[in-house]
């Protein structure tokens, strides 16, 4: 089934990429939080620390809005091949009526 195919393609390829999304926001907290472990002020420190939870509460937000597209993608990609099949059988039985009929008339 070719169509379920590709539906799997586009959910795979979303979850490679919020694999590589989170693991770069993984890595980029890490960064920050690095950075305010060793800063000298008080308020820096607190800085970072908050840039570093904003940035990871913002990562998690693109995350899941890409999952969510790619999932409405995917489904919508699905729902069309299933109502072309549909027409496609229907144009088919309406021709082999068509034929029939005109078998009768012979």
């Amino acid at each position: 089934m070719a169509e379920a195919d590709l539906d799997v393609v586009i959910r795979s390829m979303a979850k490679q990429q919020h694999k590589a999304l989170m693991a770069e926001a993984k890595k980029r907290y890490a960064r920050l939080t690095g950075s305010a472990a060793k800063a000298k002020t008080k308020e820096s420190k607190a800085r970072l620390k908050q840039t570093a939870r904003d940035m990871m509460l913002l990562a998690n937000a693109a995350a899941r809005r890409l999952q969510i597209t790619a999932e409405n993608t995917a489904d919508s990609y699905a729902r069309a091949m299933r109502n072309a099949l549909e027409e496609i059988k229907a144009a088919e039985a309406k021709m082999a009526a068509k034929g029939k009929a005109a078998k009768k008339k012979a």
